[in-house]
């Protein structure tokens, strides 16, 4: 059995920190060392997580950078096989989320593994159909393209030897690490077996701001990427109505037609703010990055595992 380590980021998250623990700890495949990398905390982020058997390493803000965080915590996890990423306002639903994740990885050519992502319940509308275009029901094995995300992903460290992540971006670390192993001959595994639920309670300024980091990453990773104004406000108008005809045929239009424009509003101005550059960046990528599914909202695909039950209290 290949040794891991999950390695968390996480910056003021005592909300949320105790029940990923929570989750990783009640595994059928327990991860042997939990490290988590801490940049700079002003809460009880590292108090709850300290009150777990975890290796806790801090990185100061003005140092920090996505990419970074995880070399450090990579780097602090010498002696183990596969390093598994979880942001820490994500927990696991089944008790075998570790155990399918880091199977993936069995095949020798798989650098990399991700899994499904879904919203809590009474989430925000768009973002679960935005997390169901980004990580649909079916798996696959050998995807065609570099999507991925570090929110509920696994690597094999010594690929990462080979390839440390990007600390100069301000977003998408994951999404060029993934690029740049593919262009060594690697695959990445998409797993849908593996779902989080990824908690985002963010204002409308916070998703501008997550959008334009991200868009501003996209185009230093793909330099020919741009987006109009023109086209922000197209893709808009269109994810804006195929999220208000989903929640129409729910029956819960009235209830999440407001965030619904707000959230998508967000999103594209955002994204517009971030690019700058001319030309397209892959067809499949694009189309997973910024189009809706087509099916609306579907539930997590069958699991052979049993559904983790969380305490009110995550403290241990």
């Amino acid at each position: 059995m290949p040794s891991v380590a999950l390695i968390v980021r996480c910056f003021n998250e005592e909300k949320h920190i105790g029940r990923l623990l929570t989750g990783a700890l009640r595994q059928t495949r327990p991860p042997d060392e939990i490290i988590v990398v801490d940049s700079g905390s002003t809460d009880q982020t590292v108090s709850v997580a300290s009150a777990f058997d975890v290796t806790v390493v801090r990185i100061s803000p003005e140092e920090f950078s996505f990419g970074r965080a995880l070399n450090r915590g990579v780097n602090t996890a010498a002696g183990h096989d596969l390093c598994v990423f979880a942001s820490a306002h994500v927990y696991p639903v089944y008790d075998t989320w570790l155990e399918h994740l880091v199977g993936a990885l069995r095949a020798p050519d798989v650098a990399l593994a991700y899994g499904r992502q879904q919203t809590p319940p009474g989430g925000r509308f768009s973002e679960a159909r935005l997390l169901h275009r980004w990580f649909p029901s079916d798996s696959a094995r050998r995807q065609n393209h570099p999507f991925c995300n570090n929110a509920n992903a696994v690597v094999r460290r010594t690929v990462w030897e080979e390839l440390p992540y990007d600390e100069e971006l301000t977003g998408l670390e994951d999404l060029d690490w993934a690029k740049r192993a593919m262009e060594r001959g690697y695959a990445v595994s998409y797993v849908a077996e593996a779902p989080v639920v990824h908690v985002h309670n963010e204002s409308v300024a916070t998703i501008v701001n997550r959008y334009r980091r991200e868009a501003v990453a996209h185009k230093q990773i793909f330099s020919e990427q741009r987006m109009t104004v023109v086209e922000a406000m197209q893709l808009a108008a269109f994810n804006v109505w195929g999220d208000v005809r989903a929640a129409a045929a729910e029956r819960s239009l009235s209830a999440h037609l407001v965030d619904i424009v707000r959230f998508r509003a967000a999103q594209f101005y955002g994204t517009q703010r971030g690019f700058s550059q001319a030309g397209p960046v892959p067809d499949a990528l694009r189309r997973r990055f910024y189009y809706p599914a087509a099916d609306g909202r579907a539930p997590v695909a069958p699991v052979d595992g049993r559904i983790i039950e969380y305490d009110v209290s995550v403290i241990p």
